[in-house]
């Protein structure tokens, strides 16, 4: 048995199919198919119940990607602590995120420090995040508020103000302060469940005594502003957009009650290594982010 199976056991489990995972993989399917017999055979025991090219994981299967994955874990903590040892301090880090739009000045102050630093960021669903965290996928996380998981540390960076979006032609464009309760019967462009801003209205709604009426659910805020021109709804961004609504010739009102914000905030595995560059980005966003957010409180 070497790593070279398991990876490959590891990209066929995730992705339970022979030709995808071989495209994947760069091989031809058949040496992949050779590959993954020769792994069963050694353990002695089969790892995926087989449908043509469509496989499934059986109950040996998960139990022995347990183990595969805390191996890949080890090797890339122990590559992470050898660089550090180097002094590699350029370095990646790894970044997950349900929101991106917020992120590129905060990215590029402490690039303007550490110029050779390299960030990977994915966008995922906040509930992806903690196993993100825990397997080491991701050094940090940017949420909306703490996971009540072992290990899993928040902290709060900025707040940030909902505003209510809507054309210069409708009703309420004429307000500067609306009560949330105007929106019970609006059409409303939102993001899809899962990304933060959609999940917070929902209970803000809610508290407000309605259901928030979804007509079109999107997957990028910038979509957002091109469905409310076109005055098919009305949606919810929040303050630091402003400019950008106003760029595509739409309005913007405050929403009663002032407590209809947003909050952005980071959070890490306190269990996970964390290199030299990831440290530095750390003190940095308790330094400066938060620093800046108490003194605009």
């Amino acid at each position: 048995m070497d790593l070279l199976q398991l990876r490959y056991f590891r990209v066929v489990a995730r992705v339970e199919h022979m030709t995808k995972a071989a495209e994947e993989l760069f091989i031809a399917q058949p040496s992949l198919s050779k590959t993954i017999s020769r792994l069963e055979k050694e353990i002695g025991v089969p790892l995926f119940e087989r449908q043509g090219r469509v496989i499934r994981l059986n109950k040996f299967g998960k139990a022995f990607l347990e183990h595969v994955e805390t191996i890949f874990q080890e090797l890339e903590e122990g590559q992470r602590k050898v660089q550090d040892m180097a002094g590699l301090e350029h370095g990646e880090i790894s970044l997950g995120a349900a929101t991106v739009y917020w992120l590129p000045d905060l990215l590029h102050r402490f690039q303007m420090r550490y110029p050779s630093v390299r960030f990977r960021l994915s966008q995922c669903e906040l509930a992806e995040m903690p196993h993100r965290l825990e397997t080491g996928a991701c050094d940090f996380c940017f949420m909306p508020g703490p996971f009540a998981k072992p290990g899993i540390q928040w902290m709060r960076l900025r707040t940030e103000e909902i505003l209510l979006v809507v054309p210069t032609t409708h009703r309420l464009a004429g307000e500067k302060r609306v009560p949330l309760s105007e929106v019970a019967h609006e059409a409303v462009v939102i993001e899809k469940a899962g990304c933060g801003l959609r999940d917070l209205m929902e209970t803000y709604c809610l508290q407000a005594g309605f259901t928030l009426r979804s007509a079109f659910e999107i997957d990028e805020p910038a979509a957002l502003f091109a469905f409310v021109q076109a005055q098919l709804g009305v949606g919810f961004t929040t303050a630091l957009m402003e400019r950008r609504v106003y760029e595509h010739g739409l309005t913007t009102l405050h929403l009663i009650p002032a407590t209809c914000q947003r909050i952005f905030g980071v959070a890490w595995y306190s269990q996970h290594y964390l290199s030299q560059i990831a440290r530095a980005f750390h003190h940095y966003l308790i330094e400066e982010v938060v620093v800046e957010e108490q003194e605009v409180f």
